[in-house]
């Protein structure tokens, strides 16, 4: 699963920020729950997403982590890329609604089986795709009470990365990031772009 990631100031990160902040949206995030521009991205902060503007084109947009559970309390903030295109939740916006996450790289505990078969929590690590300077999580959006939020898709890990965690996030080459959230595309043409060689540290 992806429950944290880190933004770094970077030059491109800037642009992307500067950008959201034209959207009118920006205004009504900072005055219920304000904005994440950098640093340590949790569920639940409002944070610049990548997704089509009306005519289809790559925009960046102000959203809040987390699609409302159905308690009306919980967030769902992953989804499985092998049954979002089923999932009542999912299924519409696997369809026209994708949307992907600008990030420096993202944070997974290691799992570890004890003897008595119970899973214990490990280290804490620092992930992010061999030789690229950006992570592009890749993502599906809605709009709940007339602000857009969001859901990171999760697929099973690479080999590298398979000891810290039996998930990972569906990351897209820089590349691919305008195509993947046009509402026209077919998302399952993207599905074997997906890096999954990473590189790792302790956080």
């Amino acid at each position: 699963m992806c429950c944290r990631y880190w933004t770094d100031e970077s030059p491109e990160l800037r642009e992307i920020v500067e950008e959201m902040n034209r959207s009118p949206l920006a205004g009504r995030w900072r005055n219920t729950t304000g904005i994440k521009t950098y640093g340590e991205v949790r569920p639940a902060d409002v944070v610049p997403v990548i997704a089509p503007d009306r005519h289809g084109a790559r925009a960046v947009y102000p959203m809040k982590w987390g699609y409302t559970g159905y308690s009306g309390k919980s967030l769902l903030i992953n989804a499985r890329i092998e049954t979002a295109a089923v999932k009542p939740t999912f299924r519409d916006d696997w369809a026209r609604h994708r949307c992907a996450v600008p990030a420096s790289w993202y944070y997974e505990w290691e799992h570890l089986t004890g003897a008595d078969g119970k899973t214990k929590t490990g280290d804490k690590f620092m992930i992010q795709p061999k030789g690229a300077d950006m992570t592009w999580l890749g993502g599906l959006y809605r709009i709940e009470n007339g602000l857009p939020v969001f859901v990171v898709l999760t697929r099973e890990p690479g080999e590298s990365i398979r000891f810290i965690h039996d998930r990972m996030p569906f990351i897209l080459p820089g590349d691919c990031v305008g195509g993947w959230v046009r509402p026209d595309a077919d998302p399952t043409a993207f599905l074997d772009r997906a890096l999954t060689d990473m590189v790792f540290e302790k956080a």
